[in-house]
């Protein structure tokens, strides 16, 4: 009897071509999916870092403006006006109270403070209670009838986002623009005048503060 061949056509060989096709299609695939894995490490492993490195140069530069200001604080405010504490009475009063300038910068008060917690008041506010409020570490921003709208709005803005720190009219001042703390006090030109950012630096809850820590809220709020 004559052995058997695979010839070309046959039952067997188109199992084995088939076969191969499939191992090759397999095989493809493989790649295809180790590629695709590789392309997708790739791309978040590059957004993550992407991402990491923003973060980080943000924190870094927030690192660095910080301490820019910090180092700008503790150089003397030019222009600054100061008194002595032997200067300012801190009694609580219930009459009214006569200060020597104005915005007033210390002195014998009410007992009751101006909220301070970046409150901004539209109308002028009592003397006698913004006082205590600057005895608790507050910086009170002050504007007249010839301070500029947009310097207006601009230190509305830094005051409602800084704590211990509160704004109001004042028609009689001398500058049209004027910054005081306890003690403290000082007429910028413009809301961009770079003693505005240092003067807040260094008096918000500053050293020159009586009474540190005393609460900026539950006062007098109009």
């Amino acid at each position: 009897m004559g052995s058997t061949r695979n010839t070309p056509g046959s039952a067997e060989d188109r199992r084995a071509r088939i076969q191969r096709m499939r191992a090759s299609e397999q095989a493809r695939e493989r790649r295809n999916r180790l590629l695709f894995i590789g392309v997708s490490t790739l791309i978040v492993v590059g957004l993550i870092g992407g991402g990491g490195y923003l973060y980080l140069q943000k924190a870094d530069e927030k690192e660095q403006t910080e301490a820019a200001e910090k180092a700008q604080a503790e150089k003397p405010v030019k222009g600054e006006k100061s008194w002595k504490a032997e200067e300012l009475g801190r009694d609580h009063v219930s009459t009214p109270v006569s200060y020597p300038m104005t915005p007033p910068v210390g002195g014998d008060h009410n007992q009751v403070w101006m909220n301070c917690d970046g409150d901004v008041y539209e109308k002028a506010i009592p003397d006698v209670n913004a006082v205590h409020s600057l005895e608790h570490g507050a910086v009170w921003v002050t504007h007249n009838g010839d301070a500029d709208p947009a310097d207006v709005d601009k230190l509305t803005e830094r005051v409602k986002s800084t704590p211990y720190s509160l704004m109001s009219p004042v028609e009689k001042q001398e500058g049209a623009l004027m910054l005081s703390a306890w003690g403290k006090q000082v007429t910028v030109d413009s809301a961009d005048d770079p003693r505005v950012a240092q003067f807040f630096t260094k008096y918000v809850q500053g050293p020159q503060t009586p009474e540190p820590g005393a609460a900026c809220t539950g006062g007098l709020s109009s």
